[in-house]
């Protein structure tokens, strides 16, 4: 049920989203500067500019530096009035998507309203209210979502927060009630550089947190002992962590694992698989349990967003579209399909453009490691030619169990074809996603469209 864009206040930073008597306020982003669209901004209906320098024809506002006016602003303006709306802040390279959405899921079937905001759009009690540009919205935008939710009778938010978000401090003077550190691994490192960069990015959401919140971190990651700093609630499968869960069964279809917690152990079913998967659903439970609301049959009822491990039977086999798309991500399905013994694993597989570079041999060799056949395609190019991002991934592989196949539609047609009698397509990548990106130009394309067109 995509809506218009919602917006609550005057003050925008997406000149095309200006209505008459709005304020525009420019913003320097790294790939673009707000000061050249504010022409565009007066143009639709802007009474007022906020910016650091020029002068405009209508009444203007010039700041040191737009963003941080906007963050004390936002604060200064609704910080009481957003006080007692409850927000579970989750950040990670993995994980942050389902979990939250796991959340959002959760509540809403026990009967607290709850929204989400992250990587597939802002999602109110009823569905999808409308797409995003980023996992976590401008300062501007995601006070203007909380707002709209806040007037609406919402009791909670889970909000994905990025990496780049916390950079660029995107979400202002919020204090959270949760906040939840998921793992981390190789990613972002074209913007973040190196991985005590990115760590350091990661770390900024635990400094926001209000008097009495609480922080939940997966005491099975490498990093987590950065994030006990200030004390916090533990879930893994080490015995000392405060959820400690094991999985006791497995297939293509359920999990059914334990948590113990205070050595009273509890025995859980859900329809979610893989390993990564039951991390997820474990952290979520670690909130339902704080607010007096675990519950088995809630556990149990709970299914992933939309292009996260998304089932479609074929024949006697099954393929799975999934938006794995870091090296850890594609390992982590991978061995997961393995785990369940199917006669063959193929994979369609591609690495976005225009980001980090370091991973893309590293995924294919994770995809021709493990699979018993993969075709390389295309993701979503962007600015970049598909055919280097395609050489950067097979120049050096060890295998040579895989073919080329640049149109993405055909990688995926061919692997339909090859699907037989218990046995899996993966199809990773881009999920959710129903456009792909290549040269400036967003062409509609939907995996599980394509998939449902040919079987």
């Amino acid at each position: 049920m995509e809506e218009g864009n919602g917006f609550c206040m005057e003050i925008k930073t997406d000149s095309r989203k200006i209505e008459k008597g709005d304020t525009f306020a420019a913003i320097k982003e790294a790939t673009h500067d707000g000061h050249e669209h504010i022409g565009e901004a007066i143009f639709n209906g802007a009474s007022k500019v906020i910016a650091e320098y020029g002068l405009y024809s209508v009444d203007t506002l010039i700041v040191k530096d737009t963003r941080e006016y906007l963050i004390e602003e936002m604060n200064r303006r609704y910080k009481e009035e957003l006080a007692d709306l409850k927000l579970i802040g989750v950040t990670g390279t993995n994980g942050k998507t389902t979990s939250c959405y796991l959340l959002y899921q959760a509540l809403n079937k026990l009967s607290h309203k709850c929204a989400y905001i992250g990587t597939i759009g802002f999602y109110k009690e009823e569905g999808k209210a409308r797409t995003l540009n980023n996992t976590t919205p401008d300062v501007v935008e995601l006070y203007d979502m909380l707002l709209e939710c806040k007037k609406e009778g919402y009791e909670y938010v889970a909000m994905e927060v990025s990496s780049h978000a916390l950079d660029k401090n995107r979400i202002g003077h919020l204090e959270f009630d949760y906040v939840m550190f998921t793992n981390l691994t190789k990613d972002h490192l074209d913007y973040h550089k190196t991985m005590d960069s990115y760590l350091e990015a990661k770390l900024k959401l635990f400094d926001h947190v209000k008097e009495g919140g609480k922080r939940i971190v997966n005491l099975d990651d490498s990093y987590a002992e950065s994030f006990l700093k200030h004390g916090a609630i533990t879930y893994g499968t080490k015995e000392n962590a405060d959820y400690r869960f094991e999985i006791t069964e497995r297939d293509i279809t359920h999990s059914i694992f334990t948590v113990e917690k205070d050595n009273i152990k509890k025995e859980y079913e859900t329809a979610l698989i893989g390993t990564y998967n039951i991390y997820n659903l474990v952290s979520i439970m670690v909130v339902l349990d704080d607010l007096e609301l675990l519950d088995e049959s809630i556990v149990k009822g709970l299914e992933e967003p939309r292009g996260r491990m998304e089932k479609i039977a074929y024949k006697d086999s099954m393929i799975i579209i999934d938006y794995a798309h870091t090296p850890d991500a594609t390992w982590n399905i991978l061995k997961t399909m393995k785990e369940l013994n199917p006669d063959h694993i193929y994979t369609v597989i591609g690495c976005g453009g225009d980001r980090d570079k370091f991973k893309r041999p590293l995924m294919a060799d994770l995809a021709t490691e493990y699979s018993d056949y993969v075709i390389f395609t295309s993701d979503n190019p962007r600015d970049e030619d598909p055919d280097t991002i395609l050489k950067d991934m097979i120049e050096n592989l060890k295998k040579d169990n895989y073919e080329v196949e640049r149109n993405r539609e055909n990688a995926i047609y061919k692997g339909i074809q090859k699907c037989d009698k218990n046995d899996i397509l993966l199809i990773l990548g881009k999920g959710h996603e129903t456009y792909q990106l290549i040269k400036g130009v967003k062409y509609d394309f939907d995996d599980r469209a394509v998939v449902m067109k040919y079987i």
